[in-house]
């Protein structure tokens, strides 16, 4: 048996260490998940939304513990306040709609058939959280999975393994088994998915991890939901609030180190308001303050690992060098020496699609700014990248933005907003951003089965 440890970005000590389990170990917990499972799915809808959403309020007090470990395992600022209001957004969301949504469809009711389109759950869905948005991203598959009847597996990512458990002490209320929170190696994780452990796996996290999810499913026809990389573009047009857009796109840049899903990586803005954008978002950035995110003044923590922080420093040295202009002095940002996570943000003109930070996925506190003639060349721009989570159009004319983003290759379009998850709508994504849809009716469908019933009332 080994040992996953999380290093914190802080300061570089081991902040917690937890043993991995065995696969035997965790099929022997999946058999009383799938019994508790059967069970669970027998009580009445309301009854399971009530006792999820008690979940969630258990969840919620113990938030100022939250937000003070997870300043010290992945580094966002205590200042934030943590994921709760996010996650109680998307649960209570999930759990208003969960009847509609569940509710089966009667295609005819006659004296002579009765037809029923219903959904039924699928039975143990495994969701392997990531480090960035611990809470958060988990809630998306979690609250949706348990309503719908079934048992829930948690893997939650070495950076943040107290989120795991966590959540399931908020969740301990729930049938024995029917929530376990697990510590697995890559190895071990890989084998419990290739032996069809689970019925239904979401995965959040890199490209790589959901190409290895996929290889350790080949062949089982395990359903998969997969949240992978992003390279999220911002485009402002000649008729953009420029403060506004300025104030947003960098918030999204800048936001949790850069470390978000949907944080906007590249931005492009009409030559027009190109010039008082960049001086502007110069300015906005320069303001921030790095440092340790305990402290409530700090408004840029380090990155979760210096290896994070180094794989940015590289995009950096390498745009530099191929031309690229830094417009952030260094020296504004003591804290990052170089040899540690705590790194400097950092906004680059002077770019294009032949660097790596223009095209590959930083996750960090840095973003590039190109100018643009108009739509069509920013349209292509956007469209020239691997990935499709998000795209932020800037602009005073809904018409022209849904024009535009009916062209953009992506999951969701914002206009005049950025860095925005809502339960309403699907969480989706294209090419290698990956696949499947969480939240909305929609995330119902990836935790659930279709069956048809097809009753023939004869004559007495």
């Amino acid at each position: 048996m080994g040992e996953i440890s999380c290093i914190s970005p802080v300061d570089g000590s081991i902040y917690a260490t937890r043993p991995t389990e065995t696969a035997e170990g965790v099929r022997r917990r999946l058999a009383v998940a799938r019994q508790a499972q059967r069970a669970w799915a027998a009580r009445p809808l309301a009854e399971r939304i009530e006792l999820v959403k008690e979940g969630v309020a258990r969840l919620d007090r113990v938030n100022a513990d939250l937000v003070t470990e997870l300043a010290w395992q992945m580094g966002r600022p205590v200042r934030y306040g943590g994921e709760m209001g996010g996650v109680r957004e998307r649960a209570a969301y999930m759990a208003g709609i969960a009847e509609r949504a569940l509710a089966p469809e009667v295609i005819e009711d006659s004296d002579k058939f009765r037809r029923v389109l219903a959904r039924e759950p699928v039975g143990v869905v495994f969701v392997v959280a990531p480090w960035n948005y611990p809470f958060l991203t988990a809630i998306n598959t979690i609250v949706p999975a348990l309503i719908a009847g079934n048992a829930v597996v948690l893997k939650h990512a070495s950076q943040t393994p107290l989120a795991g458990e966590r959540l399931a002490q908020a969740f301990a209320h729930l049938p024995e088994g029917l929530f376990s929170n697990v510590f697995l190696d890559h190895a071990t994780t890989a084998e419990l998915i290739a032996g069809h452990a689970f019925d239904f796996i979401n995965f959040t996290g890199s490209v790589r991890g959901g190409q290895e999810i996929e290889r350790a499913a080949a062949g089982t026809f395990t359903g998969l939901g997969l949240e992978l990389g992003g390279k999220d573009p911002g485009y402002v047009r000649a008729d953009a609030n420029l403060d506004t857009a300025v104030d947003v796109l960098m918030d999204g840049a800048m936001y949790n180190a850069g470390q978000c899903c949907c944080g906007i990586e590249r931005i492009y803005v009409d030559r027009s308001l190109y010039d008082g954008f960049v001086e502007k978002a110069a300015d906005w950035v320069s303001k921030l303050r790095l440092g340790n995110p305990t402290e409530e003044a700090t408004t840029l923590g380090p990155m979760a690992s210096k290896r994070f922080a180094d794989t940015v420093r590289g995009q950096v040295a390498e745009a530099v060098a191929a031309g690229a202009r830094p417009l952030i002095d260094p020296a504004l940002f003591p804290a990052d020496t170089g040899a540690t996570a705590y790194l400097a943000p950092q906004v680059l003109t002077g770019v294009d699609h032949s660097m790596r930070v223009m095209t590959e996925e930083s996750f960090g506190p840095v973003v590039g700014i190109m100018p643009v003639s108009g739509d069509e060349e920013a349209i292509a721009l956007m469209n020239d990248s691997r990935y499709g989570l998000t795209a932020s159009v800037w602009t005073s004319d809904v018409a022209k933005a849904e024009e535009i983003g009916a062209q953009i290759e992506t999951g969701t379009v914002f206009m005049n907003r950025a860095d925005y998850l809502d339960p309403a709508l699907t969480w989706t994504g294209v090419k290698q951003t990956g696949r499947g849809a969480a939240l909305s009716h929609l995330g119902y469908l990836s935790v659930t089965r279709p069956k048809s019933y097809h009753l023939r009332r004869l004559p007495a």
